[in-house]
Protein backbone atom coordinates (compact mmCIF):
# COMPACT_ATOMS: atom_id res chain seq x y z
CA UNK A 1 0.00 0.00 0.00
CA UNK A 2 1.68 3.14 -0.88
CA UNK A 3 0.60 6.58 1.14
CA UNK A 4 -1.99 8.68 0.23
CA UNK A 5 -0.35 11.83 -1.43
CA UNK A 6 2.24 9.49 -3.40
CA UNK A 7 2.25 8.25 -7.13
CA UNK A 8 1.61 4.50 -7.20
CA UNK A 9 -1.14 4.13 -5.05
CA UNK A 10 -3.33 1.06 -5.57
CA UNK A 11 -6.19 1.75 -7.86
CA UNK A 12 -7.14 4.68 -9.64
CA UNK A 13 -7.04 8.25 -7.93
CA UNK A 14 -10.55 9.52 -7.01
CA UNK A 15 -11.65 12.57 -5.09
CA UNK A 16 -15.32 11.63 -5.49
CA UNK A 17 -15.22 9.41 -2.18
CA UNK A 18 -13.62 11.67 0.27
CA UNK A 19 -15.32 14.79 -1.59
CA UNK A 20 -18.94 12.03 -0.32
CA UNK A 21 -17.81 11.42 2.73
CA UNK A 22 -17.26 15.11 3.59
CA UNK A 23 -20.73 16.09 1.99
CA UNK A 24 -22.36 13.39 4.05
CA UNK A 25 -20.95 14.46 7.50
CA UNK A 26 -21.32 18.16 6.72
CA UNK A 27 -24.93 17.23 5.64
CA UNK A 28 -25.76 14.69 8.95
CA UNK A 29 -24.04 16.52 11.27
CA UNK A 30 -25.48 20.14 10.67
CA UNK A 31 -29.33 17.80 11.27
CA UNK A 32 -27.64 16.77 14.43
CA UNK A 33 -26.41 20.66 15.32
CA UNK A 34 -29.85 21.74 14.43
CA UNK A 35 -31.34 19.27 16.97
CA UNK A 36 -29.78 19.99 19.60
CA UNK A 37 -31.90 23.17 19.54
CA UNK A 38 -35.02 22.53 17.97
CA UNK A 39 -35.95 19.05 19.59
CA UNK A 40 -35.50 20.51 23.23
CA UNK A 41 -37.95 23.54 22.32
CA UNK A 42 -40.04 20.95 20.39
CA UNK A 43 -40.70 19.08 23.82
CA UNK A 44 -40.93 22.27 26.05
CA UNK A 45 -43.58 23.77 23.58
CA UNK A 46 -46.00 20.79 23.51
CA UNK A 47 -45.22 19.90 26.89
CA UNK A 48 -44.67 22.60 28.89
CA UNK A 49 -42.12 20.24 31.32
CA UNK A 50 -38.30 21.60 31.94
CA UNK A 51 -37.88 18.04 33.54
CA UNK A 52 -38.79 15.80 30.48
CA UNK A 53 -36.80 18.12 28.20
CA UNK A 54 -34.32 17.07 30.41
CA UNK A 55 -35.51 13.22 30.01
CA UNK A 56 -35.70 13.53 26.65
CA UNK A 57 -32.04 14.63 26.01
CA UNK A 58 -30.78 11.81 28.42
CA UNK A 59 -32.47 9.25 26.16
CA UNK A 60 -30.98 10.30 23.63
CA UNK A 61 -27.39 10.92 24.48
CA UNK A 62 -28.01 7.43 26.88
CA UNK A 63 -28.07 5.29 23.27
CA UNK A 64 -25.42 7.21 21.33
CA UNK A 65 -22.93 6.50 23.46
CA UNK A 66 -24.08 2.87 24.48
CA UNK A 67 -24.51 1.92 21.19
CA UNK A 68 -21.44 3.64 19.45
CA UNK A 69 -19.17 1.82 22.21
CA UNK A 70 -20.69 -1.85 21.29
CA UNK A 71 -20.96 -1.51 17.68
CA UNK A 72 -17.42 -1.40 16.60
CA UNK A 73 -17.12 -4.89 15.08
CA UNK A 74 -20.60 -4.10 13.50
CA UNK A 75 -19.10 -1.41 10.90
CA UNK A 76 -15.57 -3.26 10.36
CA UNK A 77 -17.95 -6.66 9.62
CA UNK A 78 -20.66 -4.79 7.27
CA UNK A 79 -18.38 -1.88 6.23
CA UNK A 80 -18.90 1.24 7.22
CA UNK A 81 -20.46 2.99 3.89
CA UNK A 82 -23.22 0.24 4.56
CA UNK A 83 -23.87 1.31 8.15
CA UNK A 84 -23.47 4.87 7.61
CA UNK A 85 -26.26 5.38 5.44
CA UNK A 86 -28.51 2.59 6.69
CA UNK A 87 -27.81 4.64 10.52
CA UNK A 88 -28.71 7.81 8.57
CA UNK A 89 -31.96 6.34 7.13
CA UNK A 90 -32.91 5.24 10.73
CA UNK A 91 -32.47 8.56 11.85
CA UNK A 92 -34.06 10.21 9.37
CA UNK A 93 -37.43 8.13 9.67
CA UNK A 94 -37.47 8.16 13.40
CA UNK A 95 -37.72 12.24 13.18
CA UNK A 96 -39.95 11.84 10.41
CA UNK A 97 -42.00 9.26 12.72
CA UNK A 98 -42.19 12.01 15.83
CA UNK A 99 -43.61 14.54 13.46
CA UNK A 100 -46.31 12.22 11.73
CA UNK A 101 -47.16 11.25 15.31
CA UNK A 102 -47.90 14.96 16.38
CA UNK A 103 -49.90 16.19 13.52
CA UNK A 104 -52.05 13.13 13.98
CA UNK A 105 -52.35 13.58 17.59
CA UNK A 106 -50.89 9.87 18.57
CA UNK A 107 -47.62 11.73 20.24
CA UNK A 108 -47.30 10.45 23.30
CA UNK A 109 -44.40 11.17 25.81
CA UNK A 110 -43.69 7.27 26.02
CA UNK A 111 -43.67 6.95 22.22
CA UNK A 112 -41.80 10.47 21.94
CA UNK A 113 -38.69 8.46 24.17
CA UNK A 114 -38.55 5.68 22.14
CA UNK A 115 -38.15 7.38 18.81
CA UNK A 116 -35.64 9.92 20.00
CA UNK A 117 -33.60 7.31 21.77
CA UNK A 118 -33.90 5.01 18.29
CA UNK A 119 -32.19 8.36 16.49
CA UNK A 120 -29.64 8.20 19.83
CA UNK A 121 -29.09 4.91 18.74
CA UNK A 122 -28.67 5.04 15.12
CA UNK A 123 -26.77 8.42 15.50
CA UNK A 124 -23.96 6.50 17.42
CA UNK A 125 -22.90 3.84 14.57
CA UNK A 126 -23.35 6.45 11.76
CA UNK A 127 -20.87 8.84 13.09
CA UNK A 128 -18.65 6.17 13.98
CA UNK A 129 -18.63 4.60 10.45
CA UNK A 130 -17.97 8.29 8.90
CA UNK A 131 -15.41 8.12 11.08
CA UNK A 132 -13.50 5.16 9.44
CA UNK A 133 -14.49 6.48 5.88
CA UNK A 134 -12.24 9.23 6.32
CA UNK A 135 -8.95 7.17 5.78
CA UNK A 136 -10.19 5.07 3.30
CA UNK A 137 -11.58 8.17 0.71
CA UNK A 138 -7.93 9.39 1.64
CA UNK A 139 -6.17 6.79 0.34
CA UNK A 140 -8.49 6.65 -2.73
CA UNK A 141 -7.55 10.08 -3.39
CA UNK A 142 -4.07 10.16 -2.86
CA UNK A 143 -4.72 12.81 0.11
CA UNK A 144 -2.03 13.47 2.67
CA UNK A 145 -3.44 11.88 6.06
CA UNK A 146 -3.18 15.54 7.77
CA UNK A 147 -5.20 17.17 5.00
CA UNK A 148 -7.85 14.51 5.21
CA UNK A 149 -8.33 14.64 9.06
CA UNK A 150 -8.02 18.75 8.95
CA UNK A 151 -11.02 18.63 6.45
CA UNK A 152 -13.01 16.59 8.39
CA UNK A 153 -12.19 18.85 11.19
CA UNK A 154 -13.51 21.61 9.83
CA UNK A 155 -16.30 19.99 8.40
CA UNK A 156 -17.50 19.51 12.06
CA UNK A 157 -16.20 22.75 13.00
CA UNK A 158 -18.63 24.74 10.32
CA UNK A 159 -21.48 22.28 11.34
CA UNK A 160 -20.58 22.93 15.35
CA UNK A 161 -20.96 26.93 14.43
CA UNK A 162 -23.56 26.61 11.61
CA UNK A 163 -26.09 24.27 12.79
CA UNK A 164 -26.82 26.01 15.98
CA UNK A 165 -27.84 29.35 14.47
CA UNK A 166 -29.32 27.66 11.22
CA UNK A 167 -31.52 25.30 13.85
CA UNK A 168 -32.45 28.82 16.01
CA UNK A 169 -33.19 30.68 13.14
CA UNK A 170 -35.56 27.93 11.93
CA UNK A 171 -36.68 27.10 15.52
CA UNK A 172 -37.74 31.29 15.62
CA UNK A 173 -39.22 31.45 12.13
CA UNK A 174 -40.71 28.19 10.82
CA UNK A 175 -41.47 26.81 14.36
CA UNK A 176 -39.95 23.50 16.07
CA UNK A 177 -42.08 21.48 14.12
CA UNK A 178 -41.04 22.31 10.52
CA UNK A 179 -37.00 22.20 12.08
CA UNK A 180 -37.96 18.64 12.67
CA UNK A 181 -38.42 18.00 9.23
CA UNK A 182 -35.29 19.80 8.24
CA UNK A 183 -33.63 17.94 10.74
CA UNK A 184 -35.32 14.27 8.70
CA UNK A 185 -34.01 15.56 5.68
CA UNK A 186 -30.69 16.24 6.51
CA UNK A 187 -29.86 12.64 7.55
CA UNK A 188 -32.14 11.48 4.47
CA UNK A 189 -29.41 13.92 2.15
CA UNK A 190 -26.84 12.45 4.09
CA UNK A 191 -27.42 9.08 3.74
CA UNK A 192 -27.91 9.65 0.19
CA UNK A 193 -24.44 11.11 -0.67
CA UNK A 194 -22.65 8.11 1.44
CA UNK A 195 -24.77 5.72 -0.65
CA UNK A 196 -24.28 6.99 -4.10
CA UNK A 197 -20.59 8.76 -3.87
CA UNK A 198 -18.84 5.93 -2.36
CA UNK A 199 -18.39 2.43 -4.08
CA UNK A 200 -20.68 -0.46 -2.58
CA UNK A 201 -17.00 -2.60 -1.79
CA UNK A 202 -16.01 0.61 0.03
CA UNK A 203 -15.24 -0.82 3.74
CA UNK A 204 -13.17 -0.81 6.58
CA UNK A 205 -12.16 -4.78 6.54
CA UNK A 206 -13.50 -7.10 7.83
CA UNK A 207 -12.19 -10.05 10.07
CA UNK A 208 -12.43 -12.54 7.29
CA UNK A 209 -11.81 -9.86 4.47
CA UNK A 210 -9.62 -7.27 4.78
CA UNK A 211 -7.50 -8.41 7.16
CA UNK A 212 -6.74 -11.40 4.94
CA UNK A 213 -6.46 -8.92 1.68
CA UNK A 214 -3.92 -7.04 3.47
CA UNK A 215 -1.65 -10.03 4.02
CA UNK A 216 1.44 -10.09 1.82
CA UNK A 217 0.88 -6.05 0.74
CA UNK A 218 3.54 -4.88 2.95
CA UNK A 219 5.13 -8.06 4.14
CA UNK A 220 2.56 -8.12 7.31
CA UNK A 221 -1.04 -8.74 6.76
CA UNK A 222 -2.70 -11.37 8.55
CA UNK A 223 0.42 -12.53 10.22
CA UNK A 224 0.68 -9.09 11.53
CA UNK A 225 -2.84 -9.28 13.38
CA UNK A 226 -1.90 -12.58 15.08
CA UNK A 227 1.77 -11.00 16.51
CA UNK A 228 -0.74 -8.21 18.39
CA UNK A 229 -2.59 -10.38 20.03
CA UNK A 230 -5.61 -10.88 17.01
CA UNK A 231 -6.14 -14.41 15.54
CA UNK A 232 -7.18 -13.13 11.62
CA UNK A 233 -10.71 -14.63 10.77
CA UNK A 234 -12.46 -14.54 14.47
CA UNK A 235 -15.96 -14.09 13.50
CA UNK A 236 -17.45 -14.06 17.07
CA UNK A 237 -18.82 -10.81 18.19
CA UNK A 238 -17.66 -10.77 22.03
CA UNK A 239 -13.82 -11.88 20.37
CA UNK A 240 -14.25 -8.98 17.89
CA UNK A 241 -14.78 -6.68 20.50
CA UNK A 242 -11.89 -7.97 22.39
CA UNK A 243 -9.44 -7.25 19.72
CA UNK A 244 -10.28 -3.73 19.44
CA UNK A 245 -9.65 -3.11 23.22
CA UNK A 246 -6.49 -5.75 22.90
CA UNK A 247 -5.31 -3.00 20.48
CA UNK A 248 -6.28 -0.26 22.69
CA UNK A 249 -4.80 -1.35 25.50
CA UNK A 250 -1.62 -2.07 24.14
CA UNK A 251 -0.27 0.96 22.14
CA UNK A 252 0.96 2.92 24.96
CA UNK A 253 1.40 6.19 23.00
CA UNK A 254 -2.95 6.14 22.01
CA UNK A 255 -3.72 4.96 25.26
CA UNK A 256 -2.45 8.07 26.67
CA UNK A 257 -3.83 10.43 24.50
CA UNK A 258 -7.31 8.73 25.19
CA UNK A 259 -6.84 9.45 28.81
CA UNK A 260 -5.37 12.98 28.21
CA UNK A 261 -8.45 13.79 26.29
CA UNK A 262 -11.12 11.85 28.40
CA UNK A 263 -10.13 14.46 31.45
CA UNK A 264 -9.71 17.69 28.73
CA UNK A 265 -13.15 16.54 27.72
CA UNK A 266 -14.61 16.65 31.17
CA UNK A 267 -13.22 20.28 32.41
CA UNK A 268 -14.57 21.14 29.06
CA UNK A 269 -17.80 20.03 29.50
CA UNK A 270 -18.04 21.54 32.32
CA UNK A 271 -16.95 24.89 31.38
CA UNK A 272 -19.51 25.01 28.18
CA UNK A 273 -22.37 24.02 30.30
CA UNK A 274 -22.07 25.21 33.31
CA UNK A 275 -19.03 28.05 33.98
CA UNK A 276 -19.50 30.03 31.29
CA UNK A 277 -23.51 30.47 31.74
CA UNK A 278 -22.02 31.01 35.61
CA UNK A 279 -19.89 34.09 34.32
CA UNK A 280 -22.09 35.35 32.05
CA UNK A 281 -24.92 35.59 34.18
CA UNK A 282 -22.62 37.20 37.04
CA UNK A 283 -20.71 39.13 35.61
CA UNK A 284 -23.44 41.04 33.76
CA UNK A 285 -23.13 40.53 30.44
CA UNK A 286 -25.82 37.54 29.54
CA UNK A 287 -26.77 35.22 27.64
CA UNK A 288 -25.49 36.60 24.10
CA UNK A 289 -22.51 36.82 25.54
CA UNK A 290 -22.36 33.01 25.37
CA UNK A 291 -23.50 33.35 21.91
CA UNK A 292 -20.54 35.87 20.89
CA UNK A 293 -17.93 33.98 22.77
CA UNK A 294 -18.48 30.87 21.54
CA UNK A 295 -19.15 32.15 18.05
CA UNK A 296 -15.36 33.80 18.07
CA UNK A 297 -14.38 30.13 19.23
CA UNK A 298 -15.79 28.18 16.48
CA UNK A 299 -14.84 30.77 13.80
CA UNK A 300 -11.54 30.52 14.76
CA UNK A 301 -11.61 26.75 14.88
CA UNK A 302 -12.61 26.86 11.23
CA UNK A 303 -9.50 28.99 10.79
CA UNK A 304 -7.03 26.65 12.54
CA UNK A 305 -8.54 23.65 10.86
CA UNK A 306 -8.15 24.83 7.52
CA UNK A 307 -4.42 25.73 8.13
CA UNK A 308 -3.97 22.35 9.55
CA UNK A 309 -5.83 21.00 6.29
CA UNK A 310 -3.71 23.09 4.05
CA UNK A 311 -0.07 22.34 5.52
CA UNK A 312 -0.30 20.07 8.32
CA UNK A 313 1.40 17.52 6.76
CA UNK A 314 4.85 19.63 6.40
CA UNK A 315 4.77 20.39 10.22
CA UNK A 316 6.21 18.60 12.74
CA UNK A 317 2.86 16.82 15.03
CA UNK A 318 4.18 16.87 18.38
CA UNK A 319 5.30 20.42 18.97
CA UNK A 320 1.72 22.03 16.87
CA UNK A 321 -0.03 19.45 19.30
CA UNK A 322 1.25 20.70 22.59
CA UNK A 323 1.47 24.46 21.25
CA UNK A 324 -2.20 24.02 20.17
CA UNK A 325 -3.37 22.79 23.56
CA UNK A 326 -1.86 25.37 25.25
CA UNK A 327 -3.80 27.99 23.36
CA UNK A 328 -7.38 26.14 23.52
CA UNK A 329 -7.37 24.83 26.98
CA UNK A 330 -6.10 26.83 30.05
CA UNK A 331 -6.47 30.81 29.01
CA UNK A 332 -10.19 30.07 28.17
CA UNK A 333 -10.59 29.60 32.32
CA UNK A 334 -8.25 32.36 33.00
CA UNK A 335 -9.66 34.85 31.20
CA UNK A 336 -12.86 34.24 32.30
CA UNK A 337 -11.64 34.66 35.73
CA UNK A 338 -10.00 37.87 35.51
CA UNK A 339 -11.81 41.09 35.38
CA UNK A 340 -11.33 42.21 31.56
CA UNK A 341 -12.99 44.02 28.85
CA UNK A 342 -15.36 41.91 26.83
CA UNK A 343 -13.37 42.48 23.65
CA UNK A 344 -10.44 40.69 25.73
CA UNK A 345 -12.61 37.71 26.42
CA UNK A 346 -13.44 37.60 22.48
CA UNK A 347 -9.71 37.78 21.43
CA UNK A 348 -8.87 34.81 23.90
CA UNK A 349 -11.63 32.53 22.75
CA UNK A 350 -10.48 33.47 19.28
CA UNK A 351 -7.06 32.61 20.13
CA UNK A 352 -8.32 29.09 22.18
CA UNK A 353 -10.32 28.16 19.06
CA UNK A 354 -7.27 28.90 16.66
CA UNK A 355 -5.33 26.81 18.81
CA UNK A 356 -7.93 23.75 19.06
CA UNK A 357 -8.24 23.50 14.98
CA UNK A 358 -4.81 21.96 14.87
CA UNK A 359 -5.62 18.99 17.36
CA UNK A 360 -8.31 16.58 15.49
CA UNK A 361 -6.88 16.63 12.05
CA UNK A 362 -2.89 15.91 13.99
CA UNK A 363 -5.00 13.09 16.16
CA UNK A 364 -7.01 11.84 13.57
CA UNK A 365 -3.94 11.23 11.10
CA UNK A 366 -1.58 9.28 14.23
CA UNK A 367 -5.07 7.63 13.98
CA UNK A 368 -5.27 6.74 10.67
CA UNK A 369 -1.71 5.41 10.34
CA UNK A 370 -1.75 3.60 13.60
CA UNK A 371 -4.87 1.53 13.30
CA UNK A 372 -5.28 -1.47 10.59
CA UNK A 373 -8.32 -0.83 8.19
CA UNK A 374 -10.19 -4.37 9.47
CA UNK A 375 -10.29 -3.20 13.76
CA UNK A 376 -11.02 0.68 12.94
CA UNK A 377 -14.54 0.54 13.44
CA UNK A 378 -14.40 -1.66 17.07
CA UNK A 379 -11.00 0.63 18.38
CA UNK A 380 -12.41 3.54 17.28
CA UNK A 381 -15.78 3.10 19.24
CA UNK A 382 -13.76 1.88 22.63
CA UNK A 383 -12.00 5.22 22.49
CA UNK A 384 -14.93 7.42 22.05
CA UNK A 385 -16.82 5.59 24.90
CA UNK A 386 -13.89 6.26 27.13
CA UNK A 387 -12.70 9.84 25.93
CA UNK A 388 -16.83 10.65 26.21
CA UNK A 389 -17.17 8.71 29.47
CA UNK A 390 -16.51 12.11 31.84
CA UNK A 391 -18.64 14.50 29.90
CA UNK A 392 -21.75 13.57 31.22
CA UNK A 393 -20.51 14.42 34.76
CA UNK A 394 -19.01 18.25 34.02
CA UNK A 395 -21.32 20.24 34.55
CA UNK A 396 -22.45 18.22 37.91
CA UNK A 397 -18.92 18.49 39.29
CA UNK A 398 -18.59 22.22 38.32
CA UNK A 399 -21.96 22.99 39.96
CA UNK A 400 -21.12 21.20 42.77
CA UNK A 401 -17.49 23.44 43.47
CA UNK A 402 -18.84 26.71 42.29
CA UNK A 403 -21.71 25.93 45.31
CA UNK A 404 -18.82 25.13 47.57
CA UNK A 405 -15.97 27.59 46.65
CA UNK A 406 -17.61 30.34 44.22
CA UNK A 407 -16.85 30.89 40.09
CA UNK A 408 -13.22 32.43 40.07
CA UNK A 409 -11.42 29.84 42.57
CA UNK A 410 -13.39 27.09 40.43
CA UNK A 411 -12.07 28.82 37.03
CA UNK A 412 -8.59 29.15 38.12
CA UNK A 413 -8.63 25.45 39.31
CA UNK A 414 -9.98 24.32 35.80
CA UNK A 415 -7.56 26.30 34.28
CA UNK A 416 -4.92 24.96 36.05
CA UNK A 417 -6.21 21.53 36.01
CA UNK A 418 -6.09 21.49 32.23
CA UNK A 419 -2.40 22.82 31.71
CA UNK A 420 -1.35 20.19 34.26
CA UNK A 421 -3.07 17.71 32.50
CA UNK A 422 -1.92 18.40 28.81
CA UNK A 423 1.70 19.49 29.60
CA UNK A 424 2.32 16.38 32.57
CA UNK A 425 0.77 13.71 29.51
CA UNK A 426 3.05 15.70 27.22
CA UNK A 427 6.65 14.79 29.58
CA UNK A 428 5.61 10.56 28.85
CA UNK A 429 8.40 8.94 26.72
CA UNK A 430 5.51 7.55 23.96
CA UNK A 431 4.76 10.68 22.64
CA UNK A 432 8.49 10.78 20.95
CA UNK A 433 6.09 8.12 18.14
CA UNK A 434 3.83 10.67 17.33
CA UNK A 435 5.80 12.45 14.64
CA UNK A 436 5.65 10.65 11.60
CA UNK A 437 8.74 9.46 10.20
CA UNK A 438 9.57 9.63 6.38
CA UNK A 439 8.03 7.58 4.15
CA UNK A 440 5.31 6.02 6.70
CA UNK A 441 2.15 5.07 5.29
CA UNK A 442 -1.17 4.30 6.84
CA UNK A 443 -2.19 1.03 9.01
CA UNK A 444 -2.57 -1.70 5.53
CA UNK A 445 -5.82 -3.79 6.68
CA UNK A 446 -4.54 -6.09 9.13
CA UNK A 447 -1.44 -4.76 9.21
CA UNK A 448 -0.18 -2.78 12.87
CA UNK A 449 3.20 -2.30 11.16
CA UNK A 450 2.24 -0.55 8.16
CA UNK A 451 2.60 3.21 9.83
CA UNK A 452 6.04 2.78 10.26
CA UNK A 453 5.96 3.55 13.77
CA UNK A 454 7.77 1.83 16.77
CA UNK A 455 5.63 -0.82 18.21
CA UNK A 456 4.37 -1.63 21.36
CA UNK A 457 7.03 -4.77 22.78
CA UNK A 458 3.77 -7.44 22.47
CA UNK A 459 3.68 -6.57 18.58
CA UNK A 460 0.74 -4.25 18.80
CA UNK A 461 0.60 -0.97 17.11
CA UNK A 462 -3.33 0.27 17.11
CA UNK A 463 -5.17 2.65 19.57
CA UNK A 464 -7.60 5.46 19.14
CA UNK A 465 -6.47 8.68 18.31
CA UNK A 466 -9.04 10.17 15.79
CA UNK A 467 -12.25 8.89 16.31
CA UNK A 468 -11.81 8.02 20.61
CA UNK A 469 -9.47 11.22 20.87
CA UNK A 470 -12.13 13.40 19.26
CA UNK A 471 -14.08 16.29 20.24
CA UNK A 472 -16.19 15.47 23.47
CA UNK A 473 -18.90 18.48 22.68
CA UNK A 474 -21.48 18.07 24.37
CA UNK A 475 -24.86 16.95 22.01
CA UNK A 476 -22.04 16.82 19.18
CA UNK A 477 -21.30 13.61 17.12
CA UNK A 478 -18.73 13.26 16.07
CA UNK A 479 -17.23 12.62 15.17
CA UNK A 480 -17.23 14.76 16.20
CA UNK A 481 -14.29 13.07 19.94
CA UNK A 482 -13.98 13.56 19.48
CA UNK A 483 -11.98 15.44 20.97
CA UNK A 484 -8.95 17.64 21.65
CA UNK A 485 -9.85 21.26 22.49
CA UNK A 486 -13.23 23.18 23.06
Amino acid sequence: MTAPGRRGGTGARSVRPLAGVLAGMAVALTGTRVSAIALPWFVLVTTGSTARTGVVSLCEMAPYVLVKAFTGPLVDRAGPRTVSWTADVLSAAAVAAVVTAQLTGTLSFGLLLVLVALVGAARGPGDLAKEVLVPLAAERARVPLERAAGLAGVTERLASTVGPAAGGAVVALLGARTALVVIACCFAAGSAVIACCLPRHERAGTATGAEHAGAGADGTGAGAVQDAGVKAGGDGYWRRLADGFRFLRRDPLLLTVVVMVGVTNLLDAAFATLLLPVWARETGHGPGAIGTANSALGAAAVAGSLVAAAVGHRMRRRPVFFAGFLLAGAPRFVVLAADVPMAVVLAVFALSGFGAGFLNPILGAVNFERVPAGLRGRVNALGDSLAWAGIPLGGLVAGAAVAAWGLVPVLLAGGAAYFLTTNLAGLRPEWRHMDRRRGARPAASGSPAASGVPHARDGADAGQAGGGARDGEPGSAAGDLTSAGP
